[in-house]
């Protein structure tokens, strides 16, 4: 254990003793965003990141260490396991190497080289490679038999058992790599018979770059039409037959001995050598672009989950369509359904008039204070509409539709909403956006929610476990109301689950509102543990204790008594004013378990109780005079709203269907090599029209030049 300890600290540049306890921390079952948040003296303040990526590699040494007891268990069968081996496995923590070592023992299927052992010519391949001065046709002569009829036979033989050996030689496994690290070329050809199918591919026919310029986007591109069978792809060295002239060293190649020499590697390499390790590269090539994808996914949620909500609010939600109508819904301040109805203000009915009657009785009827529409088909004829009512002080939102009717077909809305079809679920999704996007978006598979790249390329497991990871450090980030919340979002919260958060929500509609953290302690099966984790995420407002619509612990309770104390104030006191606050001397309460980062953010806390870190949503219009790409002209300067952010630019919506890309070289005056340090998402940007492709319905922007 240690060892790993030791492994992962110098892996990720974090202190040997930090590692230790926060591996410590996980084994005793504490989670993720807990540690963080209140074991900061523990981890010397690492953030969640940095913890999981802890976690991930004890969970990747672990199972290098299980590996090692294989395969060592594996070749003491066999009887070869020497001390000098045994050392060599034992220490080594490098998965390539650990397979090269244990390749030569690895149990095989029916090969030719075996074939050719249980021929008996292993004796003429040792004298090819040991006495390379000889005759190969004479040592050959002496291994003829029933099996063997001829010399070339037994060379064929002798040069399969030579070929296995080089694949098998460490030395030659590490001079391929090396070639491939520094040369290796990625290409693609189309494959003819699909070329009108792969049209969509044309990029990438006949393409041909240097792996390690090969971008996370382009290299998910290539291997995507390669599994939907339009391309052939290829990963080799630049130059084969300077890489095999370097393979060949150390072996004699001299004489006629040499020429089997040189025959067996150049079978070698094409048969063995070359498949195994363009195998390696491709998949650490594909494991690098999904680290890549998964990372700019991950990040786009975060932003999308954390944008800021309009709070508690009547809304209209409003799922726009043209022949099908509009389905419109009136929401109260805490999400609930109030009524439901279509309106068809849209061809082919054009019931305009009866819609705007039926729009401003029902904001009337609800006292309703925002409208959310969908962003989708008729959005923007359905905003128009809206604003056509010119109700003073009512907000008008366009809203992100993607995973409206993911959410709207699942269990959780049928559970929800079992009376009412998919288009009321939608409608009603898209006004709780509006509202708070996190409590809302969490219930959908955050595949489906429209940003990022290639998610569906990835590893699905690495994606689900950082996206997972993603929305509970979100969800937590803003903490919870105890006594709102569905159990959907509850279940995210630190330390409960989809069990604990169905039994909170039971115990919420038997009991009624938790007047206090500590009723927690009440709720089935949720024990001492459970209670630690998930205690200082949920907030209670108007409770008996002011500390519980806060983020500070309840284990650090007793803790701000005495500062009351000592300040000869209430906690509510404490809370209310500055001075009282700044008159603490926070050193005076450090001890063993408490120390300046837990103390510093308990202060903080104070001074923000109750607080959304999510900012304020406010209103935006679009260009008025866009309705589809052909009202666009190249040079126009138009606002929109970044809605996906990806390493070669982002995309940004300007209120009609087509989105428009900003290529990262368009970004900014300056190099940009991360857009995510340039935009973020929901950001508002101006933008210039720098290209249209009608055909394929593409549009370049720029923001570049353009004064903020």
């Amino acid at each position: 254990m240690q060892e790993i300890i030791t492994l992962i600290a110098q892996a990720l540049g974090t202190g040997k003793k930090q590692t230790e306890q926060v591996l410590a921390l996980l084994d005793s079952g504490a989670t993720i965003p807990f540690i963080a948040r209140y074991r900061k003296e523990a981890t010397g303040g690492m953030d969640e990141v940095q913890i999981a990526e802890v976690a991930k590699q004890n969970e990747k040494y672990k199972e290098m260490a299980h590996r090692k007891e294989y395969i060592l268990q594996t070749i003491e069968e066999q009887g070869k396991l020497t001390d000098e081996l045994r050392q060599r496995i034992d220490t080594c923590w490098d998965a390539t190497v650990l397979e090269d070592i244990y390749l030569p023992f690895k149990p095989k299927r029916k090969t030719r080289a075996e074939v050719a052992r249980k021929r008996g010519l292993q004796p003429l391949a040792e004298a090819i490679l040991h006495r390379p001065n000889g005759d190969p046709e004479q040592y050959a002569q002496r291994y003829l038999n029933a099996e063997v009829p001829g010399i070339e036979d037994a060379l064929q033989g002798a040069r399969d058992i030579l070929a296995e050996m080089m694949n098998e030689d460490e030395r030659v496994r590490n001079s391929l790599r090396i070639s491939f690290e520094r040369t290796a070329v990625i290409s693609s050809r189309v494959v003819k018979s699909k070329m009108e199918e792969a049209i969509k591919y044309r990029d990438y026919f006949d393409h041909s770059e240097p792996l390690h310029r090969c971008t996370s986007h382009r290299l998910l591109a290539l291997r995507r039409g390669e599994s939907e069978g339009f391309l052939r792809i290829d990963i080799s060295p630049r130059n084969e037959e300077e890489t095999i002239d370097r393979l060949l060293r150390g072996y004699p190649v001299r004489g006629k001995c040499g020429e089997q020499i040189i025959m067996a590697m150049n079978d070698a390499y094409k048969r063995l050598l070359k498949p195994s390790i363009e195998t390696e590269f491709a998949t650490s090539s594909k494991r690098r672009a999904d680290e890549e994808a998964i990372r700019v996914f991950a990040s786009n949620l975060s932003q999308l989950l954390l944008a800021a909500p309009l709070g508690q609010k009547r809304i209209m939600g409003i799922d726009p369509g043209f022949r099908t109508g509009c389905k419109v819904v009136c929401l109260d301040a805490q999400g609930n359904l109030l009524h439901n109805t279509a309106i068809f203000p849209h061809p082919p009915q054009n019931q305009r008039m009866e819609a705007l009657d039926t729009l401003e009785s029902l904001i009337k009827k609800y006292k309703i204070e925002a409208v959310a529409i969908g962003n989708g088909t008729a959005g923007r004829e359905t905003e128009d509409l809206v604003r056509m009512l010119r109700k003073e002080g009512l907000s008008i939102f366009l809203i992100s539709e993607d995973g409206a009717s993911v959410y709207s077909a699942s269990k959780i809305a049928r559970e929800e909403f079992p009376d009412h079809d998919v288009t009321v679920r939608g409608a009603v999704s898209i006004g709780r956006r509006l509202a708070d996007p996190l409590a809302e978006l969490v219930k959908i598979d955050a595949k489906s929610i429209g940003v990022g790249q290639y998610q569906h390329d990835v590893d699905q497991g690495e994606l689900k476990h950082a996206l997972d990871l993603t929305v509970e450090r979100c969800v937590n980030t803003v903490g919870v109301n105890l006594n709102t919340a569905s159990k959907h979002l509850l279940t995210y919260v630190s330390g409960l689950g989809p069990a604990l958060a169905q039994n909170i929500v039971n115990y919420r509609a038997e009991h009624g509102a938790f007047a206090s953290r500590e009723e927690l302690q009440k709720v089935p099966r949720l024990g001492a543990k459970a209670f630690e984790q998930c205690a200082g995420f949920l907030r209670i407002t108007s409770g008996k204790n002011p500390l519980d619509n806060t983020a500070v612990h309840p284990e650090r309770y007793e803790l701000i008594k005495q500062m009351a104390k000592d300040a000869g104030c209430t906690i509510q006191e404490l809370i209310d004013s500055e001075e009282k606050r700044k008159s603490i001397m926070l050193e005076k309460y450090c001890n063993e378990e408490v120390g300046m980062p837990t103390l510093t953010d308990i202060m903080q806390e104070l001074s923000k109780p109750g607080r959304d870190p999510r900012g304020e949503n406010e209103e935006f219009s679009f260009d008025a005079t866009l309705r589809s790409i052909d009202d666009l002209e190249v040079g126009m300067q138009l606002p929109g709203i970044v809605c996906n952010i990806t390493n070669f630019g982002c995309f940004v919506d300007l209120g009609i269907k087509t989105q428009g890309l900003v290529h990262i070289s368009q970004l900014a005056d300056h190099r940009v090599s991360d857009p995510m340090q340039v935009v973020h998402l929901q950001q508002e940007v101006t933008v210039r029209v720098i290209d249209i492709d009608y055909e394929r319905k593409r549009i370049a922007l720029s923001m570049k030049g353009i004064k903020k």
